[in-house]
């Protein structure tokens, strides 16, 4: 059983998240855990590995029965093996799911603070961006975000049709699990406009303290049939760099458009990425999974209660999935104390890399995201760094 209080080196690696910056940076910036990742996901390619070839191969009917099964299991959504498409990453696949239902011009629409990735999609597809912004509500230091209703209705259409929601839940960066009437009130706003909703559900299984997550596409057939699901077992087991995801798609006629739009864009999933998916999937990794959310769990609260104990000026985000929290440091900049944002002072200062909050929206320039799937041990060293770095 993996010791979540322990990881291998990875400095030695070619590691983005460990090589990105200096070796004296500690990283707690991006979606990479610092863990191995289960053993029968191991053995599942190293298995392969000794079979010695490795050719090309397409996913099998019980890859994506294993897929199916997996969303019956967890989420209670009774899913056709049918559906399931593979695609090399969420990333790909929602740029692939854009390309499918939109016409250039048309509108994306997604809400603020946004996954960076989000706004690539526009450029890469020739998309106007239609925001809308998630409500902070307080007051205290512990921030709380909602679906604002108006404005997300009003989004819709402004200055360009829209072509798709693009959903995030549960959400990044902030960790909210948004609830059935959240869901439920978007899904129907799109079905009522015409606007195919890609729901970037990536994060499904990482839900904390028995959170409940809500498979969008659950909530009716009606929505089902305008809805692109993704999910993939990259970010729960840990296997983000083996690039494999997959898209669930009811209607046979968006199915088609959507693999139309992965062909056209050489989408290819490699072979050992498969292997590790349907071992990911099949559930013999799940007791580690369950040891890996208990300790989120617990390092999430020891998280904030350094934040409330030492950085009494920095608002946060209690995540109820995901492994990283929302940073207001707002006060401190209004104070003189940091500048010229918070990534920069803190990677200057204290040789911490924390996500730049203007990557997730132009009015975030204060703002960043932390990342907890490391070590506790590195997590407070780098929280001790960023308290000094305050005080010298």
């Amino acid at each position: 059983m993996t010791d979540f209080f322990r990881s291998p080196d990875r400095l030695s690696t070619n590691s983005i998240k460990w090589t990105l910056f200096d070796p004296d940076v500690i990283p707690l910036w991006v979606a990479d855990m610092d863990f191995p990742a289960p053993q029968p996901i191991l053995e599942a390619i190293r298995a392969k590995l000794d079979h010695g070839v490795l050719g090309y191969e397409f996913p099998t009917m019980q890859l994506r029965q294993v897929v199916a099964d997996r969303m019956n299991r967890v989420h209670g959504w009774q899913v056709d093996p049918d559906w399931v498409l593979a695609t090399p990453g969420v990333i790909a696949a929602f740029n692939a799911a854009a390309q499918a239902v939109c016409q250039p011009g048309q509108g994306v629409l997604f809400q603020t603070p946004a996954y960076p990735p989000f706004y690539g999609v526009s450029k890469n597809v020739g998309l106007v961006d239609q925001i809308s912004p998630l409500i902070e509500t307080g007051p205290g230091q512990e921030m709380h975000y909602q679906v604002d209703m108006q404005a997300f209705r009003q989004a819709i259409h402004h200055e360009a049709p829209t072509g798709m929601f693009l959903a995030c839940n549960p959400h990044n960066p902030t960790g909210r699990v948004f609830s059935r009437e959240e869901l439920l009130g978007m899904a129907e706003a799109c079905l009522e406009k015409d606007v195919v909703i890609c729901s970037d559900e990536i994060h499904n299984e990482h839900f904390l303290d028995g959170a409940k997550h809500t498979v969008l596409a659950s909530l009716s057939p009606e929505i089902a049939a305008r809805t692109i699901t993704l999910v993939a077992p990259s970010k729960t087991f840990n296997v983000p760099g083996l690039f494999c995801a997959f898209a669930i798609i009811p209607d046979a006629g968006l199915r088609e458009k959507f693999k139309i739009a992965t062909e056209r864009m050489l989408m290819h999933v490699s072979s050992l990425s498969l292997i590790a998916a349907e071992a990911a999937f099949g559930g013999a990794c799940d007791p580690w999974l369950e040891n890996l959310r208990a300790y989120l769990a617990g390092t999430r609260d020891e998280l904030i209660t350094a934040l409330q104990t030492d950085f009494p000026e920095i608002r946060y985000t209690r995540p109820q999935a995901t492994y990283m929290t929302w940073l207001d440091c707002s006060s401190l900049a209004a104070d003189g104390r940091i500048a010229p944002d918070p990534h920069t002072f803190f990677l200057n200062h204290a040789r911490v890399a924390l996500s730049k909050g203007v990557d997730f929206g132009a009015v975030y320039t204060q703002f960043t995201r932390l990342l907890f799937g490391c070590t506790r041990e590195m997590l407070f060293e780098g929280l001790m760094r960023m308290k000094r770095s305050l005080t010298q």
